[in-house]
């Protein structure tokens, strides 16, 4: 398994996340845009509640030669407003610090942005990032 995939079948554990986030949580995709992935939008191309998780670098990290520490940024959209996105963002914060995931040894919270605006999409945002432990 990779990183990102880790992390979502972590996130997807949490039935109460799921419910919020009825557009899915997607990673192994650049993007999500008007087109793509097509379950983080209804019938009508308008942007249900959603997660994008995204696996930008790494770095080499103790205790082995093959241990890294990876950096992930999880994304939250939603059309309007934040009513749904901070409760999911409480919940995926609370499903992954400090956690050992998969082949993740440890998660570690590095920093939150909350309330802003995704220009290309036109929609709220808001985006944790982890620093994750693991060896590969």
């Amino acid at each position: 398994m990779t990183l990102s995939n880790d992390v979502k079948a972590a996130l997807q554990a949490d039935a109460s996340l799921v419910a919020l986030l009825t557009g899915g949580i997607h990673n192994n995709i650049e993007e999500i845009s008007r087109y793509n992935p097509a379950a983080a939008f209804d019938a009508n191309k308008e942007l249900l509640p959603c997660a994008l998780i995204k696996v930008p670098n790494e770095t080499p990290a103790g205790p082995y030669l093959t241990s890294v520490r990876t950096t992930f940024v999880l994304y939250f959209y939603q059309r309007e407003g934040y009513g749904v996105i901070e409760p999911a963002m409480a919940l995926a914060f609370a499903d992954l610090n400090e956690k050992r995931i998969g082949s993740i040894w440890n998660v570690e919270y590095v920093s939150g942005v909350y309330q802003q605006r995704d220009q290309g999409l036109d929609c709220p945002l808001g985006s944790f990032r982890f620093a994750a432990v693991r060896r590969i």
